[in-house]
């Protein structure tokens, strides 16, 4: 350490001898001094250096760990991108079905509105069938029912010992306000009791038929257009059996074409 005026004005009053060790021993003391300072600094820098080292160290690891990270980011983004990528071509793919499906719908729809042009001549030829059909069905049993009037009061005399009154007809009669149809109407009589004689003539005769006529003969009944005793008559080209048998057990006498004389 530098001598300070002080100390070396006192030595100055130090014999020569004791005075040069003194100032010896003064340099060695600042020597070692400065020696002693510099390795306290030296080893205080190495510790500092050993600890920005290891901070180094920490530091490189943790931007190769982000890097690393950085590395997954990128690539899961690609994989988002080639996920998006397929995405958009799916959906190009389901809006290009979407506008085939969408001409498709439509040409079904015209195809449907053909579809429905194509019923209505149909539903309009049906009509007209069933017109000439039932117009055929009404000239098949009106001629039937012809025949049967023509020739069933000998018919009836000869098999029911009845006796019509003049003659069979076709007529309208009022039934609950309504015009109702009798295909054969007459009277008659049969061992002095008055009858009303009630005919019907179907072509193929069926239950369904029989049962019409009974509900018919019940609103005659009711309008008092027949009386309480009413002879039934049904004319046919062809009847099962068992519809023979029911028309029988209702009280129905079914009478076949052929014991109808012809004209």
């Amino acid at each position: 350490m530098p001598i300070s005026v002080q100390l070396f004005k006192m030595l100055e009053n130090v014999e020569p001898g004791i005075r040069g060790v003194l100032l010896a021993i003064l340099e060695e003391i600042e020597r070692q001094q400065r020696e002693r300072v510099t390795k306290d600094e030296f080893a205080e820098l190495k510790q500092i250096v050993a600890e920005l080292a290891e901070a180094q160290k920490r530091t490189e690891a943790r931007v190769e760990e982000l890097t690393e990270a950085q590395k997954r980011t990128e690539a899961r983004v690609e994989e988002l991108a080639e996920a998006q990528k397929r995405t958009e071509a799916r959906l190009e793919e389901l809006a290009e079905a979407q506008k085939r499906t969408e001409v498709r719908v439509e040409e079904l729809a015209e195809a449907q509105k053909e579809t429905e042009k194509e019923v209505r001549k149909l539903a309009k030829g049906l009509q007209d069938t069933r017109r000439m059909v039932g117009g055929l069905s009404n000239t098949v049993g009106y001629g039937l029912e012809d025949r049967a009037i023509a020739s069933m009061p000998k018919l009836l005399k000869q098999h029911y010992d009845i006796e019509v009154d003049g003659r069979l007809v076709r007529k309208y009669v009022n039934v609950a306000g309504r015009e109702q149809e009798l295909n054969m109407f007459g009277t008659g009589t049969r061992n002095g009791e008055r009858l009303s004689i009630v005919g019907e003539g179907k072509s193929k005769l069926s239950k369904k038929h029989v049962d019409a006529f009974i509900k018919l003969l019940g609103r005659l009944r009711a309008a008092s257009v027949v009386n309480d005793n009413v002879f039934p008559i049904m004319v046919t080209y062809t009847v099962r059996p068992n519809v023979e048998e029911y028309a029988a057990s209702k009280g129905i006498h079914v009478i076949w074409s052929y014991d109808v004389q012809p004209y």
